[in-house]
């Protein structure tokens, strides 16, 4: 999910570290490709898809709490006082300052992330119409639940298409507008500051340690949570 970068005159300056910037295009890929797999009826190609998007939602998830302060949600989700401060400023052509997500665009990504995780989550327990095709953990529920469960996994994927759409509105927004690239910064990770935000990044371990974490825990629902 993009945040700020852009073409403001000074330094050049870490602003994504990589397990941000490659969970990023990761999603992207695996999303287009649980979409594409189901629009051709290769199911189980398709839940592999959603596995792995699920896995890197838990990742980011921990990852807002554990990772790099740039990736914190604690330093970019502000309150609706913030929120619409930030918002009054949009019509000025000025590239922002922000030192990652702004106020608005950090509750994209949260909307994005939530989307993500619902269209998984139902996913899990969803049930075809033949009760042939269905979640690994639909046993849990029965078929009417697994019916809703599908009904609401199909409902989430319009929401998150509908944010796809505003995301990428933004970024053109932002580039034709305000002349700040909001998606060069997520493929190098650096942006220009006209003053250093000396961020604080988390160590390798730290992520290598919760993405094997996140990737046991989506092993573990991808059998049914069978051993």
């Amino acid at each position: 999910m993009a945040g700020s970068g852009g073409d403001t005159p000074g330094l050049r300056a870490r602003l994504w570290d990589a397990p941000v910037r490659i969970g990023h295009w990761l999603i992207v890929l695996l999303a287009a490709a649980a979409w594409f797999t189901a629009e051709i009826g290769r199911m189980e190609l398709h839940r592999r898809c959603g596995y792995g998007v699920l896995g890197l939602v838990l990742f980011r998830l921990y990852w807002g709490f554990a990772g790099s302060e740039s990736a914190r949600f604690a330093s970019f989700l502000k309150g609706p006082r913030a929120v619409a401060a930030y918002a009054r400023t949009l019509g000025r052509r000025a590239p922002s300052e922000t030192a990652g997500h702004n106020p608005l665009g950090a509750w994209s990504v949260a909307a994005l992330l939530a989307a993500l995780a619902a269209e998984a989550g139902f996913g899990l327990f969803a049930v075809d119409v033949d009760g042939i095709e269905s979640g690994p953990l639909s046993r849990f529920v029965d078929f009417d639940a697994g019916r809703r469960a599908a009904a609401l996994h199909a409902l989430a994927f319009t929401a998150l298409q509908a944010l796809v759409v505003l995301h990428l509105a933004a970024a053109v927004f932002y580039l034709a507008y305000k002349r700040q690239d909001l998606i060069g910064p997520m493929i190098t990770g650096r942006r220009r500051f006209a003053v250093d935000p000396d961020l604080k990044f988390a160590p390798a371990w730290r992520a290598a340690a919760g993405a094997l974490a996140a990737a046991a825990l989506v092993w573990f629902v991808a059998r049914g949570l069978r051993m």
